[in-house]
């Protein structure tokens, strides 16, 4: 079926949004004994369709989102600026890698400012998984 690092990738255009850790788990549990780095269908398939019924993974709340910014930003600024986000989003819990974080700095970053107006952001985000949510097929 596919490659392990593709996974991630296919978990997540279906709505999906594990942690690494999660992520981690769920390819032990649909790899061969013996890994060859390949997923196979037959056992994919199952065990998605058990995710997906279940409602695994689910994005985070938005106010959930909103008050993990604010602790971030203890002024009350209503921002952070590129290089704060950058130290907190490689350096604490589950660090990004440098493609997430170049993904997220495209989207997230105002170019005139250098900052995350993280209220825009968060609005954003919502926005993009409500569009994902709404066009996805069932």
């Amino acid at each position: 079926m596919g490659k392990h690092r593709e996974i991630g990738t296919i978990i997540r255009s279906l709505g999906c949004c594990p942690s690494e850790g999660e992520l981690h788990d769920l390819i032990a549990e649909v790899e061969e004994e013996e890994p060859t780095g390949y997923i196979r269908l037959e056992k994919f398939l199952p065990v998605m369709t058990e995710v997906l019924l279940e409602r695994r993974y689910r994005p985070i709340p938005e106010d959930v989102l909103l008050r993990a910014f604010e602790v971030l930003d203890p002024t009350k600024r209503g921002f952070l600026t590129k290089e704060e986000l950058i130290k907190y989003m490689t350096e604490e819990g589950e660090p990004f890698s440098q493609e997430e974080m170049e993904e997220m700095l495209s989207a997230a970053i105002d170019s005139e400012s250098n900052s995350i107006h993280y209220k825009d952001y968060i609005t954003m985000m919502v926005e993009v998984q409500l569009f994902k949510e709404k066009n996805k097929v069932t």
